[in-house]
């Protein structure tokens, strides 16, 4: 019986691919830049991701406590931490992020886009500068991070680049929250992610969408936008009926990131207990 051979080419037709060996050692620890890692869905996935040589740059806007809470965590793993707060809307925090990855660990091995909110108002409520708001942070604040990660992730032995969108994005019905303005500016993450999925896949780089549904990560953010009753209706509405964990989020990054995912690029993955 014959097998094809699926090991990358080191010659002939296809040699000007540029490959990357999954398995090969830095001289540095590994380099991770998270966005909103202060709590939620941000903070379980530094905890997932951190370990011994691994170096994690954790950001909020204004959130220092929860930074540094999840700071000592990422420690305790073996794993080290520094933190950074700023407006992504302003170009240069989102640039600036970066380069503080670079200067603390030596590079950028992996960018994960998790910053944002939910804008619930609606049309007659929401004004242009909501909309602008949304798109600042969410849409632009990972372009231009994005732009500045391009060099770093091309060093890389393994560069990963994961955004966070919403179930928001891609479920409008009568009988489910519609956010126009965050909905409509994380759908333009995810195009702005698919495309450079395309750009740096002939670098080996990998470049995904992680599009959460629920998640009852932090209940005090959480109960700001609904009731109990409201959320008892939506996790009947999802077919396992009950809502996400952050963690349940987080390992779905975590497998993105690993040399598993070295094959998987260019896609938005659900994680919202089947609703849509």
């Amino acid at each position: 019986m014959e097998f094809l051979n699926c090991n990358p080419p080191s010659s002939g037709k296809y040699s000007a691919v540029k490959y990357r060996t999954e398995g090969a050692l830095l001289n540095r620890q590994r380099s991770i830049l998270i966005t909103g890692s202060g709590s939620g869905i941000g903070a379980a996935i530094a905890q997932r991701l951190a370990g011994t040589d691994v170096g994690i740059v954790l950001h909020a806007r204004e959130n220092q406590q929860g930074c540094e809470q999840v700071a000592e965590k990422v420690m305790v793993a073996g794993g080290d931490a520094v933190i950074s707060l700023g407006d992504l809307s302003d170009p240069n925090i989102a640039e600036g992020l970066v380069q503080r990855a670079v200067d603390h660990f030596g590079g950028l091995d992996v960018l994960i886009a998790n910053a944002g909110f939910p804008e619930p108002k609606l049309f007659g409520t929401l004004d242009r500068s909501d909309l602008d708001r949304c798109y600042k942070v969410i849409t632009a604040g990972f372009f231009h991070m994005a732009t500045a990660a391009i060099p770093y992730l091309n060093q890389s032995s393994a560069g990963r680049v994961v955004a966070i969108s919403t179930l928001n994005a891609h479920v409008f019905r009568g009988d489910y929250p519609v956010y126009p303005a965050s909905a409509s500016a994380k759908a333009g993450l995810e195009a702005l992610a698919r495309s450079l999925a395309i750009q740096l896949g002939p670098s080996g780089i990998t470049v995904n969408v992680v599009a959460p549904g629920v998640i009852y990560a932090n209940p005090e953010v959480v109960k700001t936008f609904f009731t109990e009753e409201e959320l008892e209706n939506i996790a009947l509405k999802i077919p396992l009926r009950r809502l996400g964990r952050a963690e349940e989020v987080a390992s779905v990054v975590g497998f993105l990131v690993s040399p598993e995912a070295s094959y998987l690029t260019g896609q938005i993955i659900h994680v919202n207990g089947g609703i849509n």
